[in-house]
């Protein structure tokens, strides 16, 4: 199919739920994506944190290509060896404690709330959640979510849950009550424009927890799998969660989520009380596999923790330059450029020049390269940005 052809049959049949930049992409290796004409562009924001290791990495594709003639699927009221292995990998790099497979990260949340809601037996039901927080889609993830401006059109949301500002220990401590079952809290919020939270909020946090007996559920959907520089962002606080929820780049770019307990927990969840039909399958975990396998193989931790610093630093050599950039934070490669103007036209400009990059909360520029960015790559990145700056400064 030619281009126009492509774009006239989504605008024939496929609903407009998403704004799309008008660009085919037909191949990906690494950090580069390739369009259907042909044109190459420097990917600084890989499917939304999908694609941490890169677009078609070997040991992903190599997983995928020996297990596709074997087995696609089996559902979960059978064993599959795979399913087996990659728990078993999970936990040794999360902590002791047991896991529920599912497809995306709003489902892991959605199960995450579930549980939540199960533990605290009919007696605790509330949910706190923090503002600008971003957990998903779905009706429940939606709701935890504490961001009006997505929840508008879809009243009534879920009931029992309370929004409480980020990095404000003060304020969880006013919101919690005898019915407070869970704290759900992104360690580092990405859609809300790069918030990170502090270690001693994060300690402290932990503490009313276990004083409290309220469960602690870590959204790690974006910053899971070694974006931050340690394979979790948990693991940056001291802390270990009693509920971890997990989905994006566990897949290499095929669908996963997955919630870990504790192993003391585990018996909150009965057979019946939660499923999920694809959830798990050979296929989907054999690549998961391969996602670790190549993060730990080819030193990708290492590579954040080393990259992470050089693009904060040429990124605050931009920020000395141009006043309209107010503030640049980041943990290892999770980095947000706060903006003192809207940032869509320099996105778009750099999507036009060739380098993906994103843009959230109408003015901070979000930049997320693979685990695998190399110096090259990054030093590139930034000569197009400044390029973007210049262009959008001129106008």
């Amino acid at each position: 199919m030619k281009a126009q052809e492509i774009f006239q049959e989504y605008n024939d049949h496929i609903l407009l739920t998403y704004t799309r930049m008008p660009a085919i992409f037909v191949k990906g290796k690494g950090s580069v994506l390739t369009d259907i004409q042909g044109k190459k562009y420097l990917d600084f924001f890989p499917g939304w944190g999908v694609s941490n290791v890169g677009h078609c990495h070997p040991k992903v594709m190599g997983a995928v290509r020996e297990q596709i003639g074997k087995l696609i699927h089996v559902p979960n009221n059978f064993y599959n060896p795979h399913q087996a292995k990659l728990a078993k990998e999970l936990i040794r790099i999360a902590f002791d404690g047991r896991i529920f497979f599912c497809n995306s990260g709003a489902e892991s949340i959605e199960a995450g709330l579930k549980f939540a809601r199960a533990w605290g037996e009919g007696q605790k039901t509330e949910i706190i959640t923090t503002h600008n927080a971003f957990h998903g889609r779905t009706l429940g993830a939606l709701t935890a979510t504490g961001q009006l401006k997505h929840q508008q059109g879809f009243a009534p949301l879920v009931p029992g849950f309370q929004y409480v500002p980020f990095n404000n220990i003060e304020a969880i401590k006013s919101a919690i009550s005898p019915k407070t079952a869970a704290i759900l809290l992104e360690l580092v919020q990405g859609e809300g424009g790069i918030n990170i939270a502090t270690k001693e909020y994060v300690q402290e946090l932990r503490h009313i927890c276990d004083e409290k007996k309220i469960l602690m559920i870590v959204d790690e959907v974006q910053t899971g799998m070694g974006r931050t520089g340690e394979i979790f962002a948990f693991k940056h606080y001291g802390i270990v969660p009693d509920v971890m929820c997990l989905a994006k780049a566990l897949g290499g770019g095929l669908p996963i989520g997955a919630m870990i307990v504790k192993k003391e927990l585990a018996d909150v969840f009965k057979p019946g009380m939660h499923g999920s039909t694809f959830a798990g399958s050979p296929l989907i975990c054999k690549a998961a596999l391969g996602v670790i396998k190549a993060i730990y193989a080819d030193k990708m931790l290492q590579n954040v923790k080393a990259q992470g610093p050089y693009i904060l630093e040429k990124l605050n050599e931009l920020k000395a330059k141009y006043d309209i950039i107010k503030q640049v934070r980041g943990v290892g490669l999770m980095i947000g450029m706060e903006l003192s103007i809207e940032g869509a036209a320099i996105f778009k400009e750099c999507f036009a020049k060739g380098l993906i990059i994103n843009c959230t909360q109408g003015n901070v520029l979000r930049i997320m390269p693979a685990l695998n960015v190399t110096q090259r790559q990054i030093n590139k990145a930034i000569h197009i940005l400044e390029a973007a700056i210049k262009t959008v400064l001129k106008i």
